[in-house]
């Protein structure tokens, strides 16, 4: 049985300089700015557009040593892609799938990113509360951008 759950984070920084910070380009960012938590990203196959997938490498301490994700769905002049987790974290541990919507639209001073990711645990596996940390993993990165932005308004024009 399939599961999903949303959430939405505001920004005060434009939706297409946070879509191109957070989602196009979070592979070479992330290690800048969340360190602590990812130590190194990069693409593992293909150019960036749909069917490429890149992988995250997470700090020692923290539940998954990588993920690799794959791009399914991108539109830039809209901010939205799509994801699916194709290797690492919880696929094959605690999910059989998972796969992220993320959509980032303009909002009166700057913007709002809409999550929704969705999910297919494993038999008998209780994934009660990974939703909540997903979310809160989300905003993370969202509020990282956000602050990286705001310091550097050059940045992501």
């Amino acid at each position: 049985m399939r599961s999903s759950w949303t959430t939405e984070i505001e920004a005060v920084v434009p939706a297409p300089r946070l879509f191109k910070a957070a989602i196009l380009d979070w592979h070479n960012l992330a290690p800048k700015i969340a360190s602590d938590k990812i130590v190194s990203a990069a693409p593992v196959e293909g150019d960036g557009n749909v069917g490429s997938i890149r992988q995250f490498n997470f700090a020692p301490g923290l539940p998954f040593s990588f993920v690799k994700e794959r791009l399914d769905f991108l539109d830039v002049e809209k901010c939205e892609a799509k994801s699916t987790l194709v290797e690492g974290g919880g696929l094959g541990v605690h999910v059989e799938s998972a796969s992220t919507n993320i959509k980032v639209e303009p909002k009166a001073g700057g913007s709002v990113v809409k999550v929704t990711g969705t999910y297919k645990p494993l038999p008998g596996v209780d994934v009660a509360g990974e939703a909540e940390k997903a979310k809160a993993a989300f905003s993370g990165v969202i509020k990282g951008c956000e602050a990286y932005l705001v310091a550097n308004p050059d940045a992501y024009n």
